[in-house]
């Protein structure tokens, strides 16, 4: 059967919307960003436990004394352990997803409902929608849109659209026939029996569908991360990056938390707006007695908005209204370091290399210590230079040009701009532990594979690395019957590197020079006899077009940065020594024992 295609017109399709109907992507991506943007305002402005009290006391109001103690609780351990921030981030884009899915939603799903025909013509779509991979979602997202909140609150509108049509058709087919047929009988015309008989019967089944967008958007927040989406997903993603249980967990629980409040909320409220849900709760409160009665007590409105008021005017007394938690940067850190920023916003990219990781933040240091307000993201390399190219990053510091990233380079390098190299030459290899004594080349490798399992520790799937050693390393030397390349990230080949190095078992991974862990470990460098690998990259910067022209300073130092490979590997050391989450503080650490690299910037 002949090859179709399908993917080449796909990619035709996209760059020619992306060509002509470029002004509606940038008045969408507007006005999502607005949205979002004035949301997470709101909600970032009080103090934490401001709005924990606040919540608590919607909580109250909607399902009685104990969900506000146990809502409270929640929110409180979730500013414990420092991610209210991100928290709110994430509500903001749980937030605005639901209301534009909703503000599409609910008007297909009754014109599916009034209309066998629209409802046929809907199901396929909203089918295919809801059964298409998530992720595949964010490859248009990123490219229409670029890096950032919108992708992924798109892909999140896109994905949790399916389920709100289809329960507000469900809703409105259930109302009992016979009562819609009543109110035509009496006159009613179908706009009123829509309204007044169908709407207020269908709630419980539609606020069940808001229900369910709710909780689609928020298991969407995870892959939102990955396009620079921030909040508890972009935490999740850093966790997942650097292997870092202990985060994941605490992003996770706070999700967790976030999912809870939201469903046990919108589920009371489906019931205090349906008259059917009314009847049942006051059935229910008159028939509870003693402790039952207690815990379930809610109460009027106009106590629930006495008591926000209550808590605002304490809280402002208190004087913790306005303040976020989010943490402070201090504008001019470095004695003696001019105050050339001026508190102006420079966004860094980074993808978890470990050179990446230390010159990302060793610069987010050096440009915060002369007044610039730093903003430093980690991203999937092609997500990477995708918001380079489209202006949402300003610049990174870990192109490796001109081979390993070549792919890339040539996709965007004419909407880019190379700042120079600041470390060169680099080497990519495959690295075994030196008790393979048998084992120095890749020639080596062949005939081997159960020692190995048949496996080669690979790095994240978008590494130019990746590339060249799937399509090129393993055919040239006859190993790709014999072993596959397993996918995975930075820090999960180093955990892996590291499980087996303890136990003396073989393992293969990809690595690179310079890298920490050849001075942490015993390693031998595969030779590459053929050449396939190609020549070492310089490790380069590379800007969006027309940074060098608004950040001219940051240019200049950026172009003539340099390390050497003590000093990087140091760096690189210095931040694995002072553990997750310490890479800023570990380069300040650094940065007292090297003056000359700030004199250098």
């Amino acid at each position: 059967m002949p090859r179709l295609h399908l993917g080449a017109w796909v990619d035709s399709g996209v760059d020619f919307l992306q060509s002509h109907l470029s002004w509606l992507f940038d008045a969408i991506s507007s006005v999502v960003t607005g949205l979002y943007d004035g949301i997470e305002a709101v909600l970032s402005a009080p103090n934490p436990l401001l709005l924990a009290g606040v919540l608590a006391v919607a909580a109250w109001w909607l399902r009685g004394l104990l969900a506000a103690l146990l809502a409270f609780a929640g929110f409180a351990l979730v500013d414990s352990v420092g991610l209210w921030p991100d928290a709110m981030s994430t509500l903001a884009l749980v937030v605005v997803a639901t209301l534009v899915t909703l503000l599409f939603a609910i008007p297909l799903g009754i014109c599916a409902a009034r209309s066998d025909r629209v409802s046929a013509v809907l199901t396929p779509v909203l089918d295919f929608m809801q059964t298409m991979p998530a992720m595949v979602y964010l490859i248009p997202g990123i490219i229409f849109f670029g890096v950032g909140v919108v992708p992924g609150i798109i892909a999140t509108i896109i994905f949790s659209l399916a389920p709100g049509v289809r329960m507000t058709e469900l809703g409105i087919r259930q109302v009992d026939a016979e009562l819609v047929e009543a109110a035509d009988a009496f006159g009613t015309t179908p706009r009123d029996t829509l309204v007044r008989v169908q709407l207020p019967l269908a709630l419980p089944t539609i606020m069940a569908g808001v229900n369910q967008v709710i909780m689609l958007g928020l298991s969407m927040v995870v892959i939102a991360g990955m396009v620079g989406g921030g909040g508890l997903g972009g935490a999740v993603y850093r966790a997942i990056g650097s292997v870092d249980i202990g985060l994941g967990f605490e992003a996770g629980i706070s999700i967790v938390i976030l999912a809870m409040y939201l469903d046990r909320m919108t589920g009371a409220l489906g019931r205090q707006v349906s008259p059917l849900g009314r009847r049942a709760l006051a059935k229910a409160r008159s028939a509870a007695t003693g402790t039952a009665k207690v815990w379930s007590n809610r109460p009027q409105p106009v106590l629930a908005v006495a008591s926000v008021v209550v808590l605002s005017l304490v809280a402002g007394g208190l004087g913790i209204f306005g303040d976020s938690g989010k943490p402070q940067v201090n504008a001019v850190g470095g004695e003696g370091v001019a105050n050339i920023g001026k508190g102006r916003e420079v966004s860094l990219g980074y993808i978890p290399w470990d050179e990446g990781i230390a010159s990302t933040f060793l610069w987010k240091e050096l440009l915060e210590r002369r007044g610039y307000k730093v903003e430093a993201r980690q991203l999937e390399l092609g997500a990477l230079f995708t918001g380079l190219a489209g202006g949402q990053i300003d610049f990174q510091t870990d192109a490796w040009l001109p081979v390993t990233q070549a792919e890339y380079w040539k996709k965007y390098g004419n909407k880019l701009d190379d700042l120079g190299s600041w470390y060169e030459p680099t080497s990519i290899e495959l690295t075994v532990p030196s008790y393979m004594k048998d084992v120095k080349s890749l020639a080596d490798l062949k005939g081997k594979g159960g020692e190995f399992k048949g496996r080669i520790i690979g790095i994240e799937p978008s590494a130019g690395a990746m590339g060249i050693l799937k399509d090129k390393v393993l055919s040239e030397y006859g190993l790709d019957e014999e072993y596959e390349v397993v996918d995975g990230s930075t820090p999960g080949m180093l955990a892996e590197l590291k499980r087996a190095y303890e136990k003396k078992e073989p393992v293969a991974v990809v690595l690179w020079s310079p890298h920490w862990a050849y001075s942490t470990y015993d390693l031998t460098k595969l030779a590459d006899p053929k050449g396939v690998w190609g020549q070492g990259d310089g490790i380069h910067s590379i800007a969006r077009k027309g940074f060098a022209e608004d950040e001219p300073e940051i240019a200049r130092w950026l172009s003539s940065f340099k390390l050497t490979e003590a000093q990087l590997t140091g760096l690189e050391a210095k931040i694995q020594e002072s553990g997750k989450g310490k890479e800023q503080e570990a380069v300040r650490a650094w940065l007292a024992d090297h003056p000359e690299v700030e004199k250098l910037a």
